[in-house]
């Protein structure tokens, strides 16, 4: 699979690590932190645990922290439909709408769970070129709330030496959407697009504002 250009959205608050713009070789980086952890005791939580990326499939240069953080700051309790958590995983689409509509769900899942009241969270797209070698995902893999199946399929894929899974995106099945499972997948630079502004009214993501707007986009 190659798409020239993908689109993903994160919440704005993930810092840079300068580490992976550096121009030191990946298989040296654990020395590095090691090295900086000794004088800097945030270190490791600030770039993550670099043991779950083989050397080989890191990705160094410029924009390269937004790529290795969806890989080395993964949590058990943050599961996605092809992770149990265990492994970081770069979830894009093959245009706006899909991500727009697959973080707007995730957006609404946080805030219901969590009892937020109305407030407002910033977002941002990335957009970056994904290439590799990406199995189907079979339709069972695709239930609106169930991601126990995909978890399963996703983890015989990845360490049967498969890239990612393409699939029919759930929240917008006009579009595509992958699960991309190394960093060296997707290509450099990552161009940091448009902001956004995402609303909760208390009870749902009720509309969108892009940054530098003046009308909020009802969904």
């Amino acid at each position: 699979m190659k798409w020239p250009k993908a689109h993903r959205i994160i919440r704005t608050i993930y810092p840079p690590v300068d580490l992976f713009e550096d121009i030191a070789p990946p298989e040296d980086w654990e020395m590095l932190v090691a090295a900086e952890a000794r004088f800097n005791p945030r270190i490791r939580d600030t770039v993550g645990n670099l043991a779950l990326v083989p050397a080989a499939r890191r990705l160094a240069g410029p924009t390269a922290s937004l790529v290795m953080a969806a890989f080395t700051h993964v949590s058990k309790s943050r599961p996605s439909r092809f992770s149990d958590g265990t492994y970081g995983v770069w979830y894009c689409g093959d245009r706006f709408e899909v991500a727009l509509a697959e973080t707007a769900y995730h957006f609404e899942r946080f805030m219901r769970l969590t009892r937020e009241p109305a407030a407002d969270a910033d977002f941002r797209e990335l957009c970056a070129g994904v290439k590799g070698d990406f199995a189907a995902a079979p339709q069972d893999c695709l239930d609106p709330e169930d991601w126990g199946k995909g978890q399963i399929f996703g983890r015989q894929m990845r360490a049967g030496g498969r890239d990612g899974v393409v699939y029919p995106s759930v929240r917008y099945p006009a579009g595509m959407a992958a699960a991309v499972f190394w960093p060296d997948c997707i290509t450099l630079p990552v161009s940091q697009a448009r902001q956004f502004r995402y609303h909760w009214d208390g009870t749902r993501m009720t509309r969108y504002l892009l940054h530098g707007a003046r009308e909020w986009v009802h969904i």
